[in-house]
């Protein structure tokens, strides 16, 4: 199964294309930039999901659902924000179709021209901060913390699945507050909640940091980050908070009546993170033979072959081992299936389980029975152990918790491997062609600059990080003075 791959050292982009298709996360759909998320990848997703909703909920967040079509309108109040989305924007236009009175299939009917145009969700906040207007007028009313798990749309033209698609699916959180620090509060706490997700259920260091003012979220006041790093070296921005300000609020007047009776603008955020991560396991745990999956995000734990031979008490002695770690192994909440389809032969169950990305793989053989043996492999590393029957289930949860814990060890050291720091323009350059990976660098801070390093080298400012130690330098391109390090990566 795994020989049908294309190598990372091969070709990295097709690489990961062949781990997403083969390995049954996604497909082409006939709509160009969209994709079809397959049984295994929308698994994948919904444990994401639930995750994130557990964590929501148990930071005072309330989920509800806003409508797609966003009134073309409402965009126009926000001109930062416009301006970041104008040139991805669905319009809808009409209503209603017909057939072709000429033969020529259906037409779009002109006399069905909506009286305002409709946008496909892109983002929500327009409409949700329309909303906020009727929903809000005392502090009393305050924080209101809500979130949306929905679709959203943005006219990509270089799409990736899962990375970069015309539609995908995702979070955002948009809540209100009647004070500036509470909403930068607010902020700060999404981001960590999203940089806790990253790393102890994807097993995927980040770097949390914020954005420069030239890669801001259109229409915030400050974007905060978490950023992470793939295996050829290249940066995926994993989640995003924003601080909005009172931008949304003045823009759909939405203002309250503070406890000395004084009405004033509330102060905003909103947050999200996408099917996006899902690309980001891809990139950053898998290797040439499939998928890697964390156990904590895998939507198969364990799985279970056996290998019979023609005896019948034999095939019976299996089956019920299997039965009964099974029932051991799920009442510890563990993802578990016994494969003893006997369509298939056990080698191509075995690469098949491998492609995608099962954590622990347990082989149930006729002779190691005999000798009170199993077989038990584990995806990450491959190693293959022999474990004695009457330990076996509590060697699996031990091995299940190992997995999670070396695979963030080995992306760690990975980052690590490859965070190189630098001083001049030439080290800078030299750095990004033969090592990539992320760089340590000093800039003078101006938007101009920023634009031109990006022209020049293909590389952006990842973030300012969180917590940055102050030190004086130059900037590697002007020479300017500067009084921190920011890191610059090539990025997807």
């Amino acid at each position: 199964m795994s020989k049908t791959l294309t190598t990372r050292q091969e070709d990295y982009s097709q690489w990961y294309n062949d781990i997403v298709l083969k390995g049954g996360l996604a497909d082409y759909s006939p709509v160009k930039g969209c994709m079809v998320i397959k049984p295994h990848g929308y698994a994948l997703w919904e444990h994401m999901r639930d995750e994130l909703d557990r964590q929501f909920k148990a930071t005072g967040h309330q989920n509800a659902y806003f409508p797609l079509f966003i009134p073309k309108s409402f965009l126009s109040k926000e001109a930062a924000h416009v301006e970041g989305f104008a040139k991805e924007c669905a319009v809808v236009t009409h209503y209603r179709l017909k057939n072709d009175p000429n033969g020529g299939g259906v037409i779009v009917d002109p006399d069905a021209k909506l009286e305002e145009e409709l946008i496909v969700r892109p983002t929500s906040e327009t409409i949700i901060w329309n909303t906020y207007k009727d929903w809000i007028q005392s502090y009393r009313d305050l924080p209101l913390l809500i979130n949306q798990w929905a679709n959203v749309v943005r006219w990509e033209m270089r799409t990736r699945l899962f990375l970069r698609t015309t539609e995908f699916l995702w979070q955002e959180g948009h809540t209100a507050h009647a004070t500036k620090q509470e909403a930068i509060d607010e902020t700060t706490k999404m981001l960590d909640v999203y940089a806790a997700f990253a790393e102890d259920y994807m097993a995927l260091p980040v770097i949390k940091g914020v954005k420069t003012a030239n890669e801001r979220f259109a229409g915030a006041e400050d974007t905060y980050c978490i950023e992470a790093m793939m295996q050829d070296g290249k940066a995926l921005q994993a989640g995003t908070s924003h601080f909005l300000g009172q931008n949304f609020a003045k823009a759909f007047d939405v203002q309250f009546r503070d406890k000395e009776n004084k009405q004033d603008y509330v102060w905003a955020t909103s947050w999200g993170v996408s099917t996006r991560l899902i690309g980001a396991l891809v990139m950053a745990h898998s290797d040439d033979e499939g998928l890697v999956l964390p156990p904590k995000l895998a939507p198969l734990q364990v799985v279970i072959v056996p290998i019979y031979n023609k005896d019948a008490a034999t095939t019976a002695k299996i089956d019920g081992i299997a039965a009964d770690l099974m029932a051991t192994l799920r009442k510890q909440n563990v993802r578990v299936k016994y494969d003893n389809d006997d369509n298939t032969r056990p080698g191509w169950k075995f690469a098949e389980y491998e492609l995608k990305g099962v954590p622990v793989r347990i082989v149930l053989g006729a002779r190691d029975i005999e000798n009170n043996l199993v077989e038990v492999a584990r995806r990450d590393t491959k190693e293959k152990t022999s474990i004695q029957l009457d330990t076996l289930a509590d060697h699996t949860m031990h091995l299940l918790t190992d997995i999670q814990s070396n695979m963030f060890n080995k992306a760690l050291k990975f980052r690590e491997d490859n965070m190189h720091t630098v001083d001049t323009w030439e080290e800078f350059i030299k750095t990004l062609d033969e090592k990539s990976g992320f760089i340590s660098a000093h800039w003078d801070g101006t938007s101009e600059t920023e634009d031109k390093i990006k022209e020049l080298s293909k590389a952006t400012i990842r973030c300012i990080p969180l917590n940055n130690a102050l030190e004086e330098g130059k900037c590697i391109l002007t020479g300017n003075p500067s009084t921190q390090r920011v890191i610059f990566a090539r990025a997807y």
